[in-house]
């Protein structure tokens, strides 16, 4: 990895257009860089902006850059996202991309990268207007066509909305203190925020702050987690004495909180695919002092981690597009194709299948996931019960997001809502 910031980045953005793992990960290969805070607002904000960038950089380039150049055409994005978004000089900024050249062993480009950066800052209010409207939400053409198709009333507000930045949020530890106690000790430590609308745990800071710095988390007073996840519990609707599973439950955000809510239940076994991330549900439980049965396996694989016991609620986090929190993982717009869906439709419909036999008569299964698109979440579900005759389907009364078909579906809020979300529930027969 480079010493220069602007060619750290390049080469991130770089992997990430050869599919080359995510954007979370590469940055967490850099967490103890001086400027590692500054590489990730760079990476952040040029995945934000990629395909409105790439429009730009089009109309700026007599020639496509290809091949071993790509390097060059990331670096010449991250110097365009800058022009636009940040509050530096516009000298400066031309000045340090074009220094970038030397460092990513392409010092022949600095005249190039000049005279491109250069005509846009000269004349990017004439090249912005010969934009196609399309350009500007930012977001490939197959999922800005499919969320239009889907949600024609709410498309452009979605796409926006995923360009903003997050807020935090936190999620109150009911079982130490209030929210509202947990606001004031906050206030007492100069930190601001703000109840959420529809989960009774749920705070939003004013300003993003590191967590671990905040007051109470090395005690466990809070975690980390979306107003969307933190409904969850209340969904299961857990009582004294049940034996629950979350099927794919790293890092344990959900999980803990099923605890939080619940602490008579018999068991909570928390199961997931992944050691590496198995490991970090142990390390959430063992923060807020709770327990649970951590497992590591294949959920469609029942025969190596079930032991026959019948569980009375089950929380199917499933696999998904992720389309509902692309403004906290911005590289999705880069990563995610629209072939996946269809294979990502295919895991879930198998999870599901594995998971209801296991499921008590009388219980609930909540199928969650974090995607806008319709085939992962409401016609997942119908096509599961219509193959499932003992699958019955249970509205679920509320007066947040919008009532489908089957379930519910938040939509991506904006810097004061929840993250894009879909909720359905699912009750087995009594009498098979």
């Amino acid at each position: 990895m480079t010493a220069n910031s602007r060619a750290a980045a390049a080469e991130i953005l770089h992997k990430l257009l050869q599919c080359e793992g995510s954007l979370t990960g590469h940055l967490n290969n850099i967490r103890d860089r001086d400027d590692a805070a500054f590489v990730q607002e760079l990476c952040f904000g040029c995945c934000r902006w990629f395909h409105l960038l790439q429009a730009i950089l089009a109309q700026l380039l007599k020639k496509p850059l290809k091949g071993q150049h790509d390097e060059l055409h990331c670096l010449l994005l991250l110097g365009l996202y800058q022009l636009r978004e940040s509050s530096k000089a516009d000298y400066a900024i031309i000045n340090e991309t074009v220094s970038a050249c030397d460092q990513l062993g392409k010092a022949w480009a600095r005249g190039l990268v000049n005279g491109v950066l250069r005509n846009y800052q000269r004349n990017r209010q004439d090249i912005d207007s010969k934009l196609p409207e399309s350009a500007f939400y930012s977001h490939p053409a197959w999922l800005r066509k499919t969320l239009q198709q889907q949600w024609p009333e709410q498309a452009s507000q979605i796409m926006a909305n995923a360009n903003r930045r997050p807020p935090m949020t936190l999620r109150c530890n009911s079982t130490r203190q209030s929210r509202i106690d947990l606001l004031r000790r906050l206030e007492q430590g100069n930190v601001s925020g703000r109840p959420g609308q529809w989960a009774e745990t749920a705070i939003y800071l004013d300003q993003a702050s590191n967590a671990e710095a905040l007051p109470g988390f090395a005690e466990g007073a809070f975690s980390v987690q979306d107003e969307a996840s933190q409904l969850v519990p209340d969904l299961l609707q857990l009582a004294a004495g049940q034996r629950a599973l979350d099927a794919c439950a790293a890092p344990g955000g959900k999980a803990s909180h099923i605890l939080e809510s619940e602490q008579s239940l018999s068991e909570l076994v928390a199961l997931d695919s992944d050691a590496r991330r198995a490991e970090r549900i142990g390390e959430n439980l063992q923060r807020l002092q709770l327990s649970a049965s951590i497992k590591v396996a294949d959920a469609r694989d029942t025969g190596a981690w079930w032991d026959g016991r019948g569980f009375d609620r089950i929380l199917l986090d499933a696999p998904c597009s992720a389309t509902g929190v692309i403004r906290r993982h911005p590289d999705i717009k880069l990563l995610r194709q629209r072939d996946d869906i269809g294979r990502l439709q295919q895991l879930q419909a198998q999870l599901l299948d594995a998971l209801w036999p296991c499921l008590n008569p009388g219980g609930l299964l909540l199928y969650t996931t974090c995607s806008l698109l319709r085939q992962e979440n409401e016609i997942s579900v119908g096509n599961f019960l219509e193959r499932c005759e003992d699958a019955k389907y249970e509205g679920i009364a509320a007066d947040w997001g919008v009532e489908c078909a089957y379930g519910r579906q938040l939509l991506t809020g904006d810097e004061t809502g929840p993250d894009g979300f879909y909720f359905a529930l699912l009750r087995k027969d009594q009498g098979r």
